[in-house]
């Protein structure tokens, strides 16, 4: 099953609401014994339907699963307190508050000057933080996924009128 262009559309909008939110999505692989592995990454990039890739910094164990041929889920939840307490008073959400995406990893590649210029204006407003380059400084290396299938999380009744 592929992912339409409207639907890509809908979830990039939704994905910046996730990273204003809580600045990580969080992706899940299988290790080699068979258990489970989530990692929060802060960098996952959209870009076209299906496609995204993410920086491939601290990841080591995300590494190794994808280096075996793991399928990848991506997680994304928008943690807007303000959004929630909308929703909770109102009895429903406007909008899915979250997203499952489902794929698998391509090769892990040398990421190129333009994906990086992305990445750093995205990050601008940080730039000044004496965390910044610690967590952001070593861009050379990006991993690839080939996203199929979108979900979007349900939570009931709150959510009922996205079925």
């Amino acid at each position: 099953m592929a992912i339409d262009r409207a639907q890509w559309d809908q979830l990039r909008a939704h994905a910046g609401k996730v990273f204003g939110s809580s600045l990580h999505f969080a992706i899940a692989t299988t290790n080699a014994d068979g258990t489970p592995h989530v990692t929060p990454i802060g960098s996952l990039i959209l870009g076209e339907p299906g496609e995204a890739y993410f920086f491939e910094v601290f990841a080591r164990q995300l590494s190794k699963n994808l280096d075996r041929g793991s399928a990848v889920a991506v997680l994304g939840v928008i943690s807007s307190s303000s959004l929630w307490a909308r929703s909770l008073i109102a009895g429903h959400f406007t909008s899915p508050p979250a997203f499952r995406l489902v794929g698998v990893a391509g090769e892990r590649r040398t990421s190129t000057a333009e994906e990086k210029a992305r990445w750093r204006r995205k990050l601008r407003y940080l730039k000044w933080t004496r965390g910044h380059d610690r967590l952001f400084g070593n861009l050379d290396f990006v991993r690839e996924l080939h996203l199929h299938e979108l979900k979007p999380v349900r939570f009931g009744q709150m959510t009922s009128r996205f079925e």
